[in-house]
């Protein structure tokens, strides 16, 4: 990872003619440990992930767009009612 970061910064040198730094990885990668702000992609992936555990949102079943609606509340309110009760 440090020989790809000092490979970026020269080649940024070079091209630029300026000197910088480049900034740390992604915060959702498994190498860093203790509490970090996650990326806004990694909450995104992870909240579809988990509405697609429920059944009827992995398919397109519903007719009108306000049942998958009411379906997506339904699967994040059973989420929320799992972590309160954790």
């Amino acid at each position: 990872m440090r020989q790809r970061r000092k490979r970026l910064r020269l080649y940024a040198q070079t091209k630029t003619g300026q000197e910088g730094s480049v900034p740390p990885g992604p915060a959702c990668s498994s190498d860093r440990k203790g509490f970090v702000v996650l990326l806004g992609c990694c909450v995104v992936e992870r909240t579809f992930a988990r509405l697609t555990q429920c059944r009827r949102l992995c398919r397109e079943h519903e007719v009108l767009p306000a049942n998958s609606e009411a379906m997506m509340y339904l699967a994040m309110t059973r989420l929320m009612m799992r972590r309160l009760a954790a």
